[in-house]
């Protein structure tokens, strides 16, 4: 039995947030920090990200944010925070699902898995999906969370593994996450990086045995524990605190480059498709270095890049969806990668339908 991801849609938040994120970042820093910063910035190829939270108009003295919710020396706390997760994140997950419900039917869900990393709340998302759209109250519910930039792959792992074992069903994946709500106060530019490349948005998809989409061949996982302190993600009194080390990349290229020898037999070499999560433009370059892959290859990614920026879980499903939407005539097998904190590398194989 083959499981396809038959289709997938997105939405992402209303305002565009990328330029009073950066003003702000510069203001927190000092005069030696700010010119690499700017350089910083310049590199990122990041031109819009969204948010939940609408920005300040230019000049005001409240934050990046109105109504003071990232007010310099008073950053809300986990609460505060917490409360606008419990609002927004099931208003952005439904605006994504009723854009799948134009092109598919998900009358017939019998599985539903929930992805996050930037928020917890009880009864949550899926309950609210179930409601919305009228979904069977017996329908089966798994919620994958706190498990970062990679976390979609392993829903898509986990549906795949449901469809295999129960061939009737349907399984909808909605994956959402609200980064901007976790910007810290502080002058550390590793910290800052989180002005610069994180926003908002949510993806939800379809997997069942109907051959149409991409066929989900095969997984594969490994942790790299000689890099576990390079990507943190923790529950703090302000907020979840990450720490995104600048040495990310060069693990990320270590890990690709030939040296590991189950992760390049997995990979292989037959691949026409790329769909790598954009965890910023250094992660993106690290991985086009280490594959030996011609500059056009990872085009989708930077694309999700540089129109959205990082939306940690969800963001792999984006390059995803604009890989089904283009046509390219013996393009036909695909490899997806992502990374989450451990470090993790949760890597897939599909294939486009007959």
């Amino acid at each position: 039995m083959t499981a396809y991801l038959n289709s997938i849609a997105t939405a992402v938040p209303a305002h565009d947030v990328h330029g009073a994120f950066i003003d702000f970042a510069q203001t927190m820093l000092t005069a030696q920090q700010q010119p690499l910063f700017r350089r910083m910035v310049e590199r990122g190829q990041i031109e819009h990200r969204f948010s939940s939270l609408e920005p300040t108009p230019p000049g005001g003295n409240e934050g990046p944010a109105k109504n003071g919710f990232f007010r310099p020396g008073a950053f809300p706390t986990t609460a505060a925070r917490m409360k606008i997760y419990e609002r927004e994140a099931p208003a952005l997950a439904i605006r994504a699902v009723e854009k799948l419900q134009s092109d598919m039917s998900i009358s017939d869900i019998t599985h539903l898995i929930t992805v996050t990393c930037t928020g917890f709340a009880a009864p949550g998302v899926d309950q609210e999906i179930i409601q919305r759209f009228g979904l069977s109250p017996s329908v089966e519910r798994v919620g994958i969370g706190f498990m970062g930039c990679a976390a979609s792959l392993n829903a898509l792992k986990l549906a795949r593994h449901i469809v295999r074992s129960e061939p009737a069903a349907r399984v909808l994946i909605v994956s959402v996450e609200l980064c901007t709500l976790h910007l810290q106060d502080g002058v550390d530019l590793e910290q800052l990086l989180c002005f610069l490349i994180f926003g908002d948005g949510c993806a939800a998809a379809i997997v069942s045995n109907e051959p149409t989409g991409f066929a989900l061949e095969g997984f594969f996982s490994q942790v790299l524990p000689q890099a576990a302190k390079l990507i943190t993600w923790g529950i703090g009194d302000q907020g979840f605190d990450m720490v995104l080390s600048g040495r990310v990349p060069s693990a990320i290229g270590t890990a690709l480059n030939g040296d590991n020898a189950a992760l390049s037999d997995f990979i292989g070499s037959d691949v026409d498709l790329w769909a790598v999560h954009p965890g910023g433009r250094s992660v993106l370059d690290a991985v086009e270095q280490a594959l030996g892959l011609p500059p056009s290859a990872l085009d989708s990614s930077r694309t999700i890049l540089r129109e959205f920026g990082n939306m940690s879980s969800a963001t792999v499903l984006f390059v995803l969806e604009r890989l089904l939407a283009r046509s390219e005539p013996g393009a036909r097998s695909g490899c997806a990668l992502a990374f989450g904190p451990g470090l993790t590398v949760e890597a897939m194989h599909f294939k486009k339908a007959a």
